[in-house]
């Protein structure tokens, strides 16, 4: 981005050469050999205010070390059973590339129901896709498409999205700024499909209200974007909800596993799972049954509240239609 000049990295490289060595150590550890690049997404995400990119940079690592981050892809969620308990519950996977060599994040927001676990687990699975794609899927799609690849794209899934299920998706708005804080700038583009009514109305009243950098980042594709999303990527690598025409793509598919990415059974999931026990093996760390408690942090002011913002145009045409009561807990993000 324009706002992003060699002066401000230059600034943000000089603060950050003063910072401590267990720091540094786990900025290391998060570049991946990156570390310009790193410091532009956190530029980015500040707007180019290099005293405000560095203080998220030191809370982010900070919160990094507090939390063992660079460890948690040796914490596998045992045993298999419960963990496929919670890939059923929260439908995430990554379906293939884009044609420019992005992963492809898929993403059931309205079917997913956060209810086999606790908020624990599915944070601590989040995190852990999240180092994945770092420290694995990113080097691997540079290594295939031959050129620096640090983003990826995410398709999301509306299918089954209703006013009076709305309060199950809260635990998003969690993820969000664990993201949002953690994370700056990863996703390239937001593609929402199978969106119902409620969803649409709302986001015509939101996109306004985002900041730039966010709102152009977010589209709305009409039906299940198929025809929109092979303009990026192949056909192979659709996510499987956007294979069928019409609502209720998603549940027709959860059982062909092979296509379905949000199955532990589909390929992504198998070598991630693998990966992370392996991991565990070589830092020869006992397995434990539990989850890794993650500190949960607060929202930031500076970045886009999508969630609080959705809920305000929710609320209000809730009123409307007399559904207020079940709105009260509504959360939803895009990330």
């Amino acid at each position: 981005m324009a706002f992003v000049t060699e002066d401000m990295i230059k600034q943000l490289q000089t603060l950050m050469e003063q910072i401590d060595e267990p720091l540094k150590i786990t900025f290391k550890n998060m570049h991946q050999g990156y570390p310009t690049e790193t410091l532009i997404r956190f530029l980015k995400a500040r707007e180019g205010d290099v005293s405000k990119a560095h203080k998220m940079l030191l809370d982010c690592l900070n919160w990094r070390i507090q939390n063992e981050i660079d460890a948690i892809l040796g914490k596998p969620i045992v045993p298999t059973e419960f963990y496929r308990a919670v890939r059923d519950s929260q439908l995430i996977g990554m379906s293939g590339y884009s044609k420019e060599g992005l992963p492809v994040i898929a993403i059931g927001a309205g079917l997913s129901t956060f209810d086999k676990a606790s908020i624990n687990y599915y944070v601590q699975s989040h995190i852990q896709m999240n180092e994945y794609r770092d420290r694995v899927l990113f080097p691997s799609a540079r290594k295939k498409f031959g050129r620096h690849i640090s983003t990826c794209v995410k398709v999301l899934d509306m299918t089954g999205l209703k006013l009076s299920s709305l309060n199950q998706l809260k635990l998003l708005s969690v993820i969000s700024t664990i993201d949002d804080l953690n994370y700056p700038e990863k996703t390239t583009a937001y593609y929402i499909v199978n969106a119902p009514y409620v969803f649409s109305a709302c986001w015509k009243v939101v996109r306004p209200l985002l900041q730039e950098r966010t709102r152009n980042k977010v589209q709305v594709l009409p039906g299940s974007g198929k025809d929109e999303l092979l303009k990026i990527m192949d056909y192979a690598s659709l996510p499987h909800f956007c294979k069928r025409e019409g609502s209720g793509s998603s549940f027709h598919s959860r059982n062909r596993t092979t296509d379905n990415c949000f199955s532990l059974d589909h390929a992504f999931h198998q070598q991630i799972y693998n990966y992370i026990k392996q991991q565990a093996e070589l830092m020869e760390a006992p397995i434990r049954h539990g989850s890794v408690h993650v500190e949960f942090p607060e929202p930031d002011p500076e970045d886009d509240n999508i969630a609080e913002t959705i809920e305000s145009a929710c609320k209000t045409m809730g009123n409307r239609i007399g559904l207020s009561n079940s709105l009260r807990e509504l959360k939803i993000n895009g990330e």
